[in-house]
């Protein structure tokens, strides 16, 4: 431990200070298919009972009109962030009818690529720009991909330390810049220690043999439906999952913010030769992609974390980040476990709590070029590789075992965790970390590993392993309906935001052409 992070935990056990650590904010987004009985994806619109996709606060749409995502507000207490989510999943299954929310992160059986559906949000100007986004994304990179799912997990230290920490640190710069420098730090720190989360809670080491649609690929035969990797932890994170060839050169450097939104401000700016080719609208005239630049919008540029504000109607990411600085992380490389019900629970959750507040009161010096290489290696290897037996990685230019550097990071969230247990009372972030060593010790504790050995021991293919615990959590949700008041609750918020969707279509917009124009426009037209 180095000597700031010890004088950092100092701060933080001061009894004036400890109530601070009660005042972290979470919020979960977890994306879940629609599928029908037999496991196939749902082929119906958006449930009207469900609200509207567009204006929803808490039930969208993401990729597809069958990719479901469900938003719960941000909260002090993590368990009543997992009780939002959990009354979201209730509502939502008992609507569903004759259908089901599928349990793991990686797709079952797709039908063909002409008919998995781009979700659509209404003939407004906003909606309509958000479905030719998503056909952009289809042509970019095939609809197949789209169809994985994946829990973000969103954090953010209480606003009254950072003034705290800069006062510790010495700090001269002005507060809003420290606290997304801070931000920015926790990142780096993230970029080098995920693998951990990879080998702790990857949970697709199998996927369906159809995903690859005949492509090559590297992966071994289970049985006729499912191909595996036998060491495996999240093939969704591999190479095999999101992946782009227009941006393998696009690294933004998390070496400060501007950094960062310089880097995607260019990508959102450069035209990229293959995307030019097919242009922005096809032979009949017809939008099929925004822009032909490297990435469309912010959110195509598929990362592990991000840094993030809240923003403005009508604001852009980058916009909110350059105006008024980082406000939180968004952690997006969990997988679904297939086990939970809402794919994700608290002693994970407070798990992440304890990693998240590590990587932000470490040391992070920047990340030197043979760093970066090496974090994005570390990553890679624990996807494919994790379980290994004698798996090493490398740090600090060393090859290091993963099982050594795990049970070292580990103790070094203990009095993380014990500071969130002296502030919240009892014992469960200590509790939390045990459960984890436990997986260190025995990787078959693992979910990726419990997944392939269930698979081994049946005999049953991903598809129909998945389907079954699809089948068993829905109906597990439907079994605990919610009480009349909370249920009148999501039923006015569905019917509002189909209101406000159709307030939206009524006003008078101007042609699309000139609103696409003008946000494209806006991204160029930030002041500092």
């Amino acid at each position: 431990m180095s000597d700031l992070f010890s004088r950092r935990l100092a701060l933080l056990g001061e009894p004036a200070n400890l109530p601070l650590l009660t005042q972290c904010l979470h919020g979960i987004e977890r994306e879940t298919l629609r599928v029908d009985a037999r496991g196939q994806l749902a082929q119906s619109e958006h449930p009207r009972a469900l609200g509207s996709a567009l204006t929803h606060p808490q039930i969208t749409t993401d990729y597809s009109e069958a990719l479901l995502e469900f938003i719960t507000p941000a909260e002090p207490r993590v368990e009543d962030t997992l009780s939002d989510l959990e009354r979201i999943h209730r509502f939502a299954c008992s609507q569903l009818q004759d259908e089901y929310l599928w349990s793991p992160s990686m797709p079952g059986l797709l039908p063909d690529e002409a008919d998995i559906p781009i979700a659509r949000y209404g003939s407004s100007n906003i909606g309509r720009l958000k479905y030719v986004y998503r056909q952009g994304l289809a042509l970019r990179y095939g609809k197949t991909m789209q169809c994985i799912a994946g829990i973000h997990y969103n954090f953010s230290l209480a606003e009254g330390l950072w003034p705290l920490l800069q006062q510790l640190d010495g700090d001269t710069q002005s507060g809003r810049d420290f606290q997304s420098a801070s931000y920015i730090a926790l990142i780096r720190n993230f970029r080098r220690y995920s693998w951990l989360l990879m080998y702790l809670f990857g949970a697709s080491p199998a996927l369906d043999a159809s995903f690859l649609r005949g492509r090559p690929h590297q992966l071994q035969q289970l049985d006729a439906d499912t191909l595996y990797l036998p060491w495996a932890t999240s093939l969704r994170m591999s190479d095999l999952g999101y992946q782009s060839s227009a941006q393998s050169g696009l690294t933004p450097c998390y070496n400060d913010l501007a950094s960062y939104t310089d880097s995607l401000r260019a990508a959102v700016a450069t035209p990229y030769p293959a995307y030019a080719e097919m242009g922005v609208k096809n032979a009949a005239g017809e939008w099929q992609q925004l822009n032909t630049n490297i990435i469309q919008i912010e959110n195509e540029y598929y990362s592990s974390i991000r840094p993030k504000r809240v923003t403005y109607s009508g604001e852009r990411p980058i916009q909110a980040l350059m105006s008024r600085g980082v406000q939180y992380v968004e952690v997006r490389c969990l997988d679904i476990n297939p086990y939970l019900p809402l794919g994700i629970d608290l002693d994970q959750a407070r798990f992440l709590d304890a990693f998240i507040l590590f990587c932000a009161l470490q040391d992070s010096p920047k990340l030197a070029s043979g760093e970066c290489c090496s974090c994005t290696e570390n990553f890679l290897t624990t996807v494919k590789e994790g379980r290994r037996p004698g798996l090493q990685l490398q740090r600090n230019g060393q090859a290091v075992e993963l099982r050594q550097w795990a049970g070292e990071l580990l103790a070094a969230f203990t009095p993380i965790a014990q500071l969130l247990d002296r502030a919240h009372g009892g014992q469960a972030y200590q509790q939390a970390l045990t459960l984890q060593q436990a997986k260190v010790d025995d990787p078959q504790l693992t979910p990726s590993a419990r997944i392939l050995a269930e698979l081994q021991s049946t005999g049953e293919s991903f598809r129909n392993f998945a389907l079954r615990q699809s089948q068993t959590h829905t109906s597990q949700l439907r079994d605990a309906p919610l009480d009349a008041e909370q249920q009148r609750l999501f039923s006015d918020m569905a019917s509002q935001s189909l209101a406000e969707q159709a307030a939206l279509e009524q006003q008078d917009q101007g042609d699309f052409d000139s609103f696409v124009a003008a946000y494209q426009a806006s991204i160029t037209h930030i002041a500092n």
